[in-house]
Order: C-alpha cells, then sequence, then structure tokens
C-alpha cells in the first residue's frame, strides 16, 4: 500500500451502514492516541464537526451504496483518496441490507413508508468494489478492532496488512471449543466463514452466523449437505446463507441454490 511522506491525512467516510465499524476506531481506546499522532484526522464527521477539504492519503469507508447520489459521491472519494480501504460487511459485501437484492424494492418500500413516493433509491444495495477500486477490503460486521490498527500500521509502514484467512474452526481449535454443529448439532457457519471475532459465538455454544464473510476457497455444498443431514429444511438453508453478507458471492450463490 502506499505511503506517503508527509504526516498521512486519514478520511472515514459513511454510505448505508449503522456506523459501528467507524466506531470500532473510536473503541480502540489507548491506541487511539497513538493513530491520533500518527496521522492527521482530516475527516470523520461521526468524530467531530471539522473537516479539511482535499485529497486524502488513506480513506476508510463505511457502508454499501444504494442512492445514485452515494453512487457518485464514492466516484468523488476515490479521486481524491490515494488509499482507500473499505470496512465492514456493508462496504465489502453489501451488508444486511443487501436482502433487497433478492426482492422487489418497491414492496419494501410500501411496507415501510406511508408515502415511498418520495424515497429515491437504488433496486440494490451493493459492495464499494462494484463501482469503484479498492487497495484493501477489512470484514466484519463489526470489524476487528485488532485488525483495524493493522491496517493502520500496516499503511504507515509502507506494507500490505496482515489479516487472516482461515476459517472460524481453527479460531475454536486454538481457543480450544467444541464443535457445536458435530457436539450439539447446532447450525453453523463456522467452517466457511472468514476468521476475526475469535469464534465468539461457538464459545458460547451458538453457531457462528457469519459475521465476517465467507474464507478463501469455502465449500458451501458440503455444509449445506451438513445442515440437511442436522434436519434443516431447504427454506431453512436459504435464510441461513441470507444475513449480514448475504450478497458475498458463496453465500448468494448457495442461497440461491436454495431457492427452488
Amino acid at each position: 500500500m502506499a505511503r506517503s511522506d508527509h504526516k498521512p491525512r486519514l478520511g472515514v467516510w459513511k454510505f448505508a451502514s449503522c456506523d459501528g465499524c467507524q466506531l470500532t476506531l473510536l473503541d480502540c481506546e489507548d491506541e487511539l492516541l497513538q493513530v491520533a499522532g500518527a496521522v492527521d484526522i482530516a475527516y470523520f464527521p461521526e468524530a467531530t464537526r471539522g473537516s479539511v477539504r482535499g485529497t486524502y492519503d488513506l480513506s476508510l469507508v463505511e457502508g454499501s451504496i444504494t442512492t445514485l447520489h452515494d453512487a457518485e459521491r464514492i466516484q468523488d472519494v476515490r479521486r481524491r483518496s490515494r488509499t482507500l480501504v473499505t470496512i465492514g460487511a456493508c462496504a465489502t459485501a453489501g451488508g444486511i441490507q443487501a436482502l433487497r437484492n433478492f426482492a422487489d424494492i418497491d414492496d419494501f418500500m410500501a411496507a415501510v413508508y406511508a408515502h415511498p413516493e418520495y424515497i429515491e433509491t437504488l433496486s440494490t444495495s451493493t459492495p464499494i468494489a462494484d463501482h469503484v477500486p479498492v487497495d484493501f477490503e477489512l470484514r466484519g460486521c463489526p470489524i476487528s478492532k485488532q485488525q483495524l490498527l493493522e491496517v493502520v500500521s500496516a499503511y504507515l509502514c509502507g506494507r500490505r496488512p496482515v489479516t487472516p484467512a482461515h476459517s472460524v474452526c481453527l479460531d475454536c481449535k486454538l481457543r480450544g471449543n467444541v464443535c457445536v454443529m458435530v457436539a450439539h448439532g447446532t447450525p453453523c457457519l463456522g467452517p466457511m466463514t472468514h476468521s476475526g471475532c475469535n469464534a465468539l459465538c461457538p464459545s458460547y455454544n451458538r453457531g457462528c452466523y457469519g459475521c465476517y464473510g465467507p474464507k478463501e476457497n469455502p465449500n458451501a455444498p458440503a455444509l449445506s449437505e451438513r445442515l440437511d443431514q442436522l434436519g434443516m429444511g431447504r427454506a431453512e438453508r436459504l435464510r441461513f446463507y441470507r444475513t449480514f453478507n448475504a450478497w458475498a458471492g458463496p453465500f448468494r450463490e448457495e442461497s440461491e441454490r436454495h431457492e427452488t
């Protein structure tokens, strides 16, 4: 990733999202002071009203593209950013709001708004990478504080961030967890989900919900076969894959396989 000789200017941008991933930066507590000392936080509406116009060395982008206005705005953010990193499931996979991609947006608006004719929106919720080139994607709902610090540190050191590529299953083994699917027959997305949460849900005897999206080379059909053996019906499996990362390729393709 690119490195600047001056104190890097950091911009934090929000699109369609809940702000949870931006708040992860503020949740860095003691480390936040070090981050603030190493970069010039030039734009971060969640934390301050002040902003510095111009270009940015590193932009952290949260949220998906759901309106024509945001589709235009992300182009401007990309032009003004030397390095652009997407943070969170909304920015990397369209987020929970990407469930609209499987249905009729007009039906959704009619169910939610008293006057849907005043609403201007796209029929889809799509990740940032569908609209502009992205230098690195940081997954999670929300993202990991440690992984976020790694991204910022890597930028400052002029190297590519190092984040684990293995599944949640390996984290369970490292924590000494008993497999909830093998021991209790609990449906779990852990075998095909990217590491990052330190196996939070399985550590409390709950199945993984896939917050960190698909890992490299997931085997979704094999997981579906096991879910079938556990008694999960076709409709249940479809809903199982449609959560925070419903529009991520492997999750989307597997859920669509269960539509018929």
